[in-house]
């Protein structure tokens, strides 16, 4: 398999091409209780009113994915929304859902309501790449107009990868 097709957001289908160098993995639900001091996390989030940011979803990286997309920058989930990438420095509130995430050129404070998907992302294989799951791509455009995929999160049993 070389090409993905996929369908967008907005409804449109489109090929992906994916090569040997492409990062694939799966995305699993957990729980708030499977992040730790250090864990190496990204939130889409949204900013508040008082600087800090409201997660809209919290995603785990294994060890060996620490540093990807490390830093704070814009996000296409909602209008505002950005990612921030960084390793958890502080878990705060007797509830445990304000955390401090770090990153080389700062610090963020970031909210998780109870009703936000946490998930955690593990490397897979292309046996994961199936008719009908559901992916969210990262991908380059090339001169010619193609895409091809640098990484693709594949949501298992079902879910959406929630980024």
């Amino acid at each position: 398999m070389n090409e993905l097709k996929v369908r967008t957001r907005d409804g449109k289908d489109v090929g992906i091409k994916i090569g040997a160098d492409t990062k694939i993995a799966s995305v699993m639900l957990t729980d708030l209780s499977a992040i730790k001091p250090d864990s190496y996390i990204g939130t889409a989030a949204a900013p508040q009113a008082d600087g800090t940011l409201k997660a809209l979803e919290v995603h785990i990286f294994p060890p060996s994915m620490r540093g990807v997309g490390e830093g704070s920058g814009p996000w296409d989930m909602q209008p505002n929304s950005t990612m921030t990438n960084g390793s958890v420095g502080s878990i705060l509130g007797a509830d445990g859902r304000t955390l401090t995430v770090k990153y080389e050129s700062g610090e963020k404070k970031v909210f998780i309501p109870a009703d936000v998907p946490i998930v955690s992302i593990e490397p897979a294989d292309r046996s994961v790449l199936k008719i009908g799951a559901k992916v969210l791509l990262l991908a380059a455009k090339a001169g010619d107009e193609s895409l091809s995929a640098f990484a693709v999160n594949v949501g298992a049993n079902g879910i959406a990868p929630p980024m």
